[in-house]
This record gives C-alpha cells, sequence and structure tokens, in this order.
C-alpha cells in the first residue's frame, strides 16, 4: 500500500476523512514514473449502478521523497485519466437521468479537500453512457478532467427500470 494511501486510510479510521464512497476502486497497476519513487496508479471501477460496464481510472501518487523536497504532505496532483469499456452484458438500474448525472466514485487527494470524482451522465438523446473524471478543487486556475463514453446503440441493455424515452 502506498504512503499516500496508508495516510489517507489512517484519516479516515481516525474520523478525519470519514466520507461513503459510492464505489469501490480496484488498483490494477502502478508504474513507476522517476527515481523519486512517485507513480501513477491504476484503479478498475465498477459503476455501482450498472453491470458490464468498467472505468479505468489514472492518478499520480506523489512519493515521501517528492513531500519532502516540495513540502507539501497532504496532497497529490489533480492529474487523471479515465477510459470506460463494456466488460460484460450491460445491465442499467436506478440512475440519474438528469443532465448533471450523479457521482459514481470519489477519492481523497489531499487530507481534507481535493477528491478526484467520476460522475455518469446518460446523454439520452445519443443512448450514450458519459463518465466525467475530475477534480473537486481547480489547481492552478484550470479544472484538470477527462471523458470516456459508452455508446449503447445496437448493444444488448437491459434496463430494469425500463427504457428512458
Amino acid at each position: 500500500m502506498s504512503l499516500h494511501r496508508l495516510f489517507l486510510t489512517a484519516c479516515a479510521l481516525a474520523g478525519l476523512a470519514a466520507v461513503a464512497l459510492p464505489a469501490r476502486a480496484e488498483t490494477v497497476g502502478q508504474v513507476g514514473v522517476d527515481w523519486l519513487g512517485n507513480d501513477i496508479t491504476i484503479d478498475a471501477v465498477s459503476d455501482p449502478e450498472i453491470s458490464g460496464v468498467t472505468c479505468h481510472v489514472t492518478y499520480f501518487d506523489r512519493s515521501v521523497i517528492d513531500r519532502l523536497k516540495n513540502g507539501n504532505w497532504f496532497e497529490d496532483p489533480s492529474n487523471n485519466s479515465i477510459a470506460c469499456r463494456q466488460t460484460g452484458p450491460i445491465e442499467i438500474g436506478d440512475i440519474e437521468l438528469s443532465e448533471e448525472g450523479e457521482e459514481v466514485f470519489r477519492e481523497g487527494l489531499s487530507l481534507i479537500w481535493k477528491k478526484l470524482v467520476v460522475n455518469r451522465i446518460y446523454d439520452n438523446k445519443n443512448n450514450t453512457l458519459i463518465y466525467l473524471a475530475h477534480s473537486r478543487e481547480l489547481t492552478d486556475g484550470s479544472a484538470k478532467m477527462s471523458i470516456s463514453t459508452i455508446p449503447l446503440f445496437n448493444q444488448s441493455v437491459t434496463w430494469k427500470n425500463g427504457e428512458p424515452k
């Protein structure tokens, strides 16, 4: 377990950052990027309301050396990326159909404020699921975001509550 995750887990257990996550992530890869020990972590996230869809989210995990060097112990950069694909038969449960969609995943990138968030939006006109990864805190005046889509056109999709019109 990385120092970052260990630290955030300890804070959550202590009650400092206890937040219920809509979905759980499973780390499936970790790539070292420099001699300081900084890593890019790759997590697989399953949508809790849509089976058969998996999103892979990447984020930067700073090392202890980098934290000492830069003097900022409590946060990681907001850079992230997302790619979502159909990984099985798609079954859609009770999802939010508004333009804002709904949050399906959240992970802390700092002790308190900064969060990596994944929102799902259903584009009814184009029959497409949209997944947006973004930071909950703006960095350097620019929102860092990434988007992935899953077209449902010509796919065998089961809607538990009936397909929206």
